[in-house]
């Protein structure tokens, strides 16, 4: 089969090999992932600050789509927290919630992700996504974490509350704990304790009883359901949605609508910005998760296959009245572990998710937002590390500054702006240390053909030549700062008579930094100082000779730094022939 039809196709490549085993494994990684995806796409399409069946919209079509289009054959593609929350910062700004506008908006979001990732995957611009350092997406997800289950409490407390940022967010909860609804506040807390124990304590249980390792995580992973069919029970039981506990309500039940976005110029503009936010962190998160699982099977998985693939999701999430959906971590994991061979098991799902749409929906009538609300909580909070900014930064000042910026802004600024300034401060903090390059004196060490900084080492040094080592790419950020050193180096050693840039760590240099190189070798030149260059890397050298750099050199470009050595001052290298080949430009 032609491989350009299968990169067009991906599904082609495993459903040609697709037996009754892989089917029964399918189907029941299938039936467990739907367990858990009904709850979750309804608490997350709240999220969104959209009807609860939307979520269930959400997860159908989309994930048939990925199946077709997507290479992972574990990831399970629905909506997310992270990417809910965003939903509901960017169309909360158009519409209020709860009309049809806000909902009409979050259709085209949904459309305009879909067409940005699939246009990424085509031009093969997946690399883009490498500008969100994993520090700014550690500390997103951080600040998402926190401020998703901040944005869950009203619904537990049972009151109404507005706002983006934490400020707003804990101003109205407090002013609304007069207006709390008591028994609201008791299923939450009662739902919330019981799905941390589910998530931590019952699977050690069950080990213990005797259950196996992968029955036991199914288990424990429905415990969600568990909660809702309990909470669904008492409120229809105990009549309290007449004593003020806010329910879901009716949900519409047949096929989800079919149709196209809105096509409005201006509100396709105001959202294009979210939608490119969303579109590359939703892509981050899913291709992360994909390629652990690839890795653990020893299959691949394509990048910009994979921006294909969730466009396409999104695309028919769009068209089918959902908002915008990705790869998720808790329930690929789960897809994972039940056994999923391929992506056939959201294709199942997705017949699960329809059937409970068709035939089950007037079931959540009665589930408290509350349940919902504790699902969000507890799943979310798993996904908030503070601490990893104190691990940063023992390691990394500079990446820990971003990650810091991240959570800072995301929390009291606002989600899109905090992603755009973790970026920002990631981006001016590489351009400020790489402007200032770590350069070393080197030496020989005795007894090898070795080079290393005479700070460090005890070393061999040439009185008469120079050797520097810039372990940076040369760039017009750092070009002058090159410069200057190496001058303040010469001034201060009226003895030397070389100067070598020992190029071992420089992967480019630009036309800026080639114009220093340049004024380096003629200023040297001046003083009576040859200029030389050494373990210059091969595209490099390649570069250099396309230009008129080499013609001027007054120096050679050596090898090796023990080239240079044995040609420049043989004494200072020890024993082996005098002269040594060099790389003769």
């Amino acid at each position: 089969m032609p491989s350009r039809l299968i990169r067009a196709l991906p599904f082609l490549e495993w459903a040609r090999e697709y037996r009754r085993d892989t089917l029964v494994s399918d189907l029941v990684a299938a039936v467990v992932v739907t367990i858990m995806l009904v709850p979750q796409s309804l608490a997350y399409a709240m999220l969104a600050g959209l009807p609860p069946h939307i979520g269930l919209y959400a997860s159908i079509l989309p994930l048939v789509a990925y199946a077709l289009f997507g290479t992972s054959r574990a990831l399970a593609v629905g909506p997310v927290a992270v990417v809910s929350l965003m939903t509901a910062t960017a169309v909360g700004g158009i519409a209020a919630t709860g009309t049809e506008d806000y909902l009409a908006a979050a259709i085209v979001l949904a459309m305009e992700s879909g067409v940005i990732l699939i246009a990424l995957g085509v031009l093969r611009l997946g690399f883009l996504a490498n500008f969100l350092s994993h520090s700014v997406i550690s500390g997103f997800i951080t600040a998402s974490g926190i401020l998703i289950a901040t944005s869950q409490l009203k619904h537990l407390f049972g009151v109404r509350t507005k706002g983006d940022t934490m400020p707003d967010l804990v101003g109205q909860l407090v002013s609304s704990i007069p207006d709390i609804n008591w028994i609201t506040l008791v299923i939450g807390v009662l739902a919330t304790g019981f799905l941390f124990w589910v998530r931590k304590q019952l699977k050690p249980l069950l080990r213990r009883i005797g259950l196996g390792p992968l029955a036991a995580d199914i288990v424990a992973k429905t415990g969600p359901v568990v909660a809702v069919i309990v909470s669904i029970v008492a409120v229809a039981g105990l009549s309290l949605d007449a004593e003020g506990v806010k329910v879901v309500g009716a949900i519409p039940g047949g096929l989800p609508p079919m149709g196209l976005p809105l096509l409005n110029p201006d509100l396709w503009i105001d959202l294009f910005v979210p939608a490119l936010l969303i579109s590359i962190i939703g892509f981050v998160e899913s291709i992360s998760v994909a390629q652990t699982f690839a890795a653990k099977r020893r299959q691949r998985v394509d990048a910009n296959s994979e921006l294909v693939g969730l466009g396409a999701a999104n695309v028919a999430s769009s068209l089918t009245g959902g908002f915008p959906v990705t790869g998720g971590f808790s329930r690929s994991v789960v897809n994972f572990d039940a056994g999923a061979q391929t992506p056939m098991a959201g294709v199942f799902t997705a017949v699960g998710i329809l059937v409970t749409t068709l035939f089950l929906s007037h079931l959540f009538a009665k589930l408290p937002q509350a349940v919902l609300a504790a699902t969000i909580i507890v799943a979310v909070l798993s996904l908030v590390d503070l601490g990893a900014v104190k691990r940063t930064w023992d390691y990394s000042k500079a990446d820990a500054v971003a990650m810091a910026v991240t959570i800072v802004v995301v929390l009291f600024v606002g989600v899109e702006i905090g992603v755009v300034a973790g970026v920002a401060v990631s981006l001016a903090l590489f351009l400020f240390r790489t402007s200032r390059p770590h350069m070393a004196i080197v030496g020989r060490v005795p007894g090898t053909e070795h080079f290393r900084n005479v700070e460090r080492h005890k070393v061999v040094e040439s009185e008469a030549v120079l050797t520097v080592r810039v372990d940076e790419s040369l760039y017009f950020a750092n070009a002058r700062f090159l410069e200057d050193r190496i001058y303040d180096l010469v001034a201060s050693r009226a003895e030397v008579k070389h100067v070598v840039l020992m190029c071992s760590a420089v992967n480019m240099i630009d036309a800026s930094a080639l114009e220093s190189l340049e004024a380096i070798a003629e200023r040297l030149k001046a003083a009576g100082v040859k200029f030389h260059l050494s373990e210059v890397k091969g595209p490099v050298m390649d570069r250099l000779k396309r230009t008129h750099f080499l013609d001027h050199l007054t120096g050679e470009v050596f090898l090796s730094q023990q080239a240079a050595m044995r040609a420049l001052d043989p004494g200072t290298c020890g024993p082996g022939p005098a002269a040594e080949a060099r790389l003769v430009s």
